[in-house]
């Protein structure tokens, strides 16, 4: 059974950085990619950015792009998403998900059957 489990979030002021971590484990399927998402209360969950578990080819939304940084460790089965110059639109549960490297539609939630419990981003003066 796939688990995955976040870490890494907490309160930053506007400007500042975190690192969020997600260990991925029990899955067999090597054609794959971890993404980590978020959502707000009220909204729907937005893709922020994939990497691919076979060649580490990445993709991130447009509103992250150039102050996050997707990455892995695939000796240890990790994740990371490094954050920087976060702004206050960035306040967020933070998920990690996993499933077949679905391409072009990497964003889409409903493509994603395992899912991490989400770790809380605030970004706030």
């Amino acid at each position: 059974q796939v688990q995955l489990v976040e870490s890494g979030g907490g309160l930053v002021q506007p400007g500042g950085s975190l690192r969020l971590a997600c260990e991925v484990s029990g899955f067999t399927v090597s054609y794959s990619a971890t993404t980590w998402f978020r959502q707000v209360p009220g909204k729907e969950r937005e893709g922020v950015a994939c990497i691919s578990n076979v060649d580490g080819r990445t993709n991130y939304a447009d509103f992250v792009k150039g102050r996050f940084t997707i990455s892995r460790d695939s000796a240890k089965n990790m994740v990371f998403l490094q954050m920087n110059n976060l702004k206050p639109e960035d306040t967020a549960v933070y998920y990690c998900a996993f499933d077949f490297d679905v391409g072009s539609a990497w964003s889409r939630a409903e493509y994603y059957r395992h899912w991490g419990q989400g770790t809380q981003v605030t970004v706030s003066a």
